[in-house]
């Protein structure tokens, strides 16, 4: 997905928001992204339809034909040109729900099966908003390749995932991470290629800016296999219709008992993992897991899965992996239920690479400030630099901008400046030199770290900021001190002699 301008998007989110009427935005979402993925879909097979007609040998009505470029077969029920011709219709929404069913049907589509929304004839779902919908939609200029379409598609499709984020708050934050937050992961993690896992992966953005990283550096989509878990499952159905809008062939895995409890996934062992986990939550169920093989580091607490997130990636985490994790700042000093000697083992055991502290109002869903947590199986692996016995601290808390009067956000060299610092910590290149920036930046060793007891606070690392040179020569300001304190001084002396003067004139009663 390309860091252009967003104004489009918006204006497309902003004029399809103010059709949603009395729907509440946790439903209207599943109305509005339906559509954005079915006109995709629709558009995308149109496109590949025109392209096969200039082959005399292909055989425009063989699903295999479009199969062969990911494209989803679309049937004539199913194709937005009859959707846009029956937006009017009084049974608008038994037509939309029946295009979904067909398109389901297709052998072909088989991954979509069970995926698309299909609750549009609901009698509660008001059809005039719905026809708006199709005739706005219908007003979408697309690109005229099929890339520029997956693209245009994607990007509206993300935006209006962070727009429904905003406007549900906490619950619609509990499936979408800023855009800025997984940038900064994945370009410090540079996911190139090999197994990409995500255990929580809420609507799938981890696994598309991955794979746009790839892309924008010269590499195919293909050199990386996608691998997810998801609790919710209609944040499920919304991660596949995601990745399918962007062209990505992923095995995303649901199931309501949760990735803890049954772990879709047990024989993986991922080369990167990406992860938002919800922070703090206390019904996890580790009354159950008491004696789980995924807790090698300590039995995480019962009331807080923080540290069972970080200690079921590790257990994912191949030989060479790298992880890259979001959990609440209270993570890295919590002493609480043994959270600190799980956090001492971790250490000893040289599993944890890299913390950074992020600045607070990243996140739709919560104003609990976060960090990042950067760990590695083999800190010598992947041509790096040995950095065993050591931690690099990174204190981000004073970058970024305010996008509106709630939300903070990284820009392009904000994202830039934290991954950079961390590749050159890591490299083993001769020519790139790492150096610490106080206030910014520091590496620490096991003895440091011990010291002040295995808190992971990059403020306690990284020191004070230098202060910026003004040019004044340090005895010509000591002496301007000097004056002004012996002034200041003169004028104590001066008002002391003036009170007690004062009070020499008044006669007792």
């Amino acid at each position: 997905m390309k860091n252009s301008d967003l104004g489009f998007e918006a204006d497309l989110f902003k004029a399809a928001d103010r059709l949603r009427g009395n729907l509440e935005p946790s439903e209207y979402k599943h109305v509005a992204l339906g559509l954005v993925f079915l006109k995709y879909i629709s558009e995308a097979f149109e496109l590949q339809r025109k392209k096969l007609s200039e082959d005399e040998y292909a055989d425009l009505e063989d699903p295999e034909e479009y199969l062969a470029d990911n494209v989803f077969w679309v049937p004539q029920e199913a194709r937005w040109s009859h959707l846009r011709d029956k937006a009017r219709d009084p049974n608008i929404g038994k037509i939309i729900d029946d295009a979904m069913d067909a398109i389901e049907r297709i052998p072909s589509n088989e991954k979509l099966r069970g995926v698309l929304p299909k609750n549009y004839a609901r009698p509660t779902l008001n059809k005039e908003m719905l026809g708006d919908l199709v005739d706005l939609f219908s007003r979408i200029d697309m690109s005229k390749q099929a890339e520029g379409a997956r693209d245009l598609l994607g990007r509206v499709y993300e935006y209006f995932l962070s727009g429904f984020a905003s406007s549900e708050g906490k619950r619609g934050g509990e499936f979408f991470t800023p855009r800025s937050v997984v940038r900064t992961l994945v370009s410090m993690l540079e996911p190139r290629q090999g197994r990409v896992y995500d255990p929580c992966c809420g609507s799938g953005g981890m696994f598309i800016q991955s794979e746009n990283f790839i892309e924008d550096h010269g590499g195919r989509r293909d050199d990386i296999s996608v691998y997810g878990q998801e609790i919710n499952h209609t944040t499920w159905r919304l991660a596949m219709m995601n990745l399918a809008v962007q062209g990505i062939d992923a095995e995303i895995k649901w199931n309501n008992e949760g990735t803890f409890v049954r772990d879709e996934l047990p024989d993986l062992r991922a080369d990167y993992i990406l992860a938002n986990p919800p922070f703090n939550i206390s019904d996890w169920g580790g009354e159950r897991l008491a004696e789980d093989a995924r807790w090698k580091f300590g039995k995480p607490p019962n009331g807080n899965a923080n540290y069972a997130w970080l200690q079921h990636i590790l257990h994912h985490l191949a030989p060479r992996g790298t992880a890259g994790v979001v959990l609440a700042n209270g993570s890295m000093s919590s002493q609480q239920s043994g959270e600190g000697d799980i956090r001492k083992a971790m250490i000893e055991a040289d599993k944890i690479d890299c913390m950074v502290a992020l600045p607070g109002q990243l996140f739709y869903s919560t104003q609990i400030p976060a960090c990042l947590w950067i760990l590695a199986n083999d800190k010598s692996a992947n041509g790096h630099r040995d950095r065993k016995g050591e931690i690099l601290f990174i204190d981000a808390r004073n970058m970024g901008h305010m996008v509106d009067r709630v939300r903070r956000d990284f820009d392009d060299k904000e994202v830039a400046k934290i991954a950079e610092t961390y590749h050159r910590w890591r490299s083993k290149a001769p020519d790139v030199e790492y150096t610490d920036e106080p206030g910014f930046c520091a590496r620490a060793d096991l003895e440091t770290i011990r010291k002040h007891d295995y808190v992971l606070t990059p403020g306690r690392y990284v020191a004070a900021a230098d202060e910026v040179d003004d040019g004044i020569p340090f005895e010509e300001k000591f002496a301007a001190l000097n004056s002004a304190l012996t002034g200041q001084f003169a004028k104590s002396t001066e008002l002391s002699a003036s009170i007690l003067e004062q009070f020499s004139t008044i006669e007792p009663t």
